[in-house]
């Protein structure tokens, strides 16, 4: 008889650090890499900095730290406030259906602070997540973002408690209580995306990883079919009507879903689902020197999900413009960059930036691409001048940072310290990039200089 919840369980709790594959460690490091850096670029904003003023410090020895500032806090509440952290800009990377590093990465270092956890057992706990994740996402056939849900804060939940109990040691029968009392925590719908709370979502997803853990961990006890069952988890959540829940045969430990799938870092602190868009519009604003003055229209095709997604098709706000494919062409025609400078309130409502938003008319496919599927199988790019010129970009099918279409270390590296040299210094920041790029070997989490002292 299958029972995905418990041989889930089995799986979390006795992968052994360093079992899995050399590429699958490589993607947990970097997305904890990339993570971290985020987290610390949107620590200053005004989301966090509400989420920071409501949890109360913490004054015992177990707790984990507010970063970058390093205000001792319980680890459920550093996970909180760091994911939130990780998530505000948008600049986090992606994967799968959703933001894997936002949900796992603040759980992890927070409770493998408290814990003293070391690099290798924290990339352990990164790759046991992923891997429930993406078996999940895998049993459902359906897409969550069409049924209102924002995958991040429903698998990712479910993924910080396995982190979170692999960090913890637990056993099989604890392990499946905390997947389970995860599977109560999981929340976060579409509706709020362009808000404070889509970076909210992370941030209670990673603290929810943490409470499942150790309440798991002091006895506390939750269904063990919660997946499974007919009134679970995977049935509550299914948009397809028909998860796969007793399949067997899940592969976990053999078929390792990370290595295939990876880790998409992203190039730009907008929602992924404008990358590819970004792209073509970069490279033909490059390529004909266009003067955005001299365009008639600009046409857009994307798929069905992405549209949903990027709902805000006349922006006020930077938050807002995270979430419009007609902002993202806009900064990259007019600015021809679409970075952490460009999403700013003023540069969102300048006249030359809203008078070219007008321009993009978007049309929509209903076909998926296969391992990514919220989002078509490439997106398209063409715009009129208005002397009657068409330019064409060829159609995009992977964005820049993909895994397919990989950053170089000194690409990574770039970004690290873009968003990390402003708050850390130049030395600091080197040394934890450093550090995070060689996170197997560092002995205890302890020692990452993340924190301004």
């Amino acid at each position: 008889m299958t029972a995905l919840t418990s041989d889930i369980a089995k799986f979390v709790s006795t992968m052994a650090p360093g079992a899995a594959p050399a590429r699958v460690n490589y993607g947990a490091r970097i997305g904890m890499l990339d993570c971290v850096g985020t987290m610390i670029a949107g620590a200053d904003e005004e989301a966090v900095q509400i989420i920071s003023r409501i949890v109360p410090t913490s004054t015992t020895n177990d707790g984990a730290p507010e970063i970058p500032g390093g205000r001792n806090l319980s680890a459920s509440d550093a996970a909180l406030v760091n994911g939130v952290a990780a998530h505000v800009l948008d600049y986090d990377d992606v994967a799968m259906d959703g933001h894997p590093s936002a949900a796992l990465t603040p759980a992890i270092l927070s409770e493998g602070w408290a814990l003293g956890s070391s690099g290798e057992e924290a990339v352990a706990a990164y790759v046991a997540g992923y891997e429930v994740w993406a078996l999940l996402q895998e049993l459902e056939p359906g897409a969550l973002h069409e049924r209102g849900f924002h995958p991040t804060a429903i698998w990712g939940t479910l993924s910080a408690a396995a982190a979170c109990a692999r960090l913890n040691r637990l056993n099989p029968e604890q392990t499946t209580n905390a997947i389970a009392i995860a599977a109560s925590l999981a929340a976060g719908t579409v509706a709020n995306f362009g808000t404070m709370t889509k970076s909210l979502h992370a941030g209670r997803t990673a603290q929810s990883g943490v409470l499942a853990a150790r309440l798991a961990k002091d006895g506390f006890t939750a269904s063990p079919d919660v997946l499974e069952h007919k009134a679970g988890f995977m049935a509550s959540h299914t948009h397809s009507g028909n998860p796969a829940v007793t399949r067997g045969d899940w592969g976990l430990g053999d078929n390792w879903r990370l290595e295939k799938m990876g880790i998409n870092i992203k190039r730009y602190p907008m929602c992924y689902a404008t990358h590819r868009s970004i792209d073509a519009a970069l490279d033909l604003a490059g390529e004909h020197d266009i003067d955005p003055a001299t365009i008639a229209e600009i046409n857009v095709r994307i798929g069905d999900a992405q549209d949903l997604m990027l709902r805000n098709r006349e922006p006020k706000t930077a938050l807002e413009a995270k979430f419009s494919v007609e902002f993202a062409l806009a900064s990259a025609l007019v600015a021809r960059k679409v970075g952490l400078k460009e999403l700013d309130d003023g540069f969102v409502r300048r006249d030359d930036i809203v008078d070219t938003m007008r321009k993009v008319k978007r049309s929509v496919t209903t076909e998926r691409l296969a391992d990514m599927p919220p989002f078509a199988p490439d997106d398209r790019v063409s715009i009129r001048l208005k002397n009657g010129t068409e330019l064409k970009h060829e159609p995009v099918v992977r964005p820049k940072g993909h895994w397919q279409k990989p950053m170089s270390d000194a690409e990574l590296r770039e970004k690290f310290l873009d968003c990390t040299d402003r708050k850390l210094g130049r030395k600091q920041a080197e040394e934890l990039f450093e550090k995070l790029n060689n996170l197997e070997e560092v002995r205890n989490l302890r020692e990452l200089p993340v924190v301004k002292i």
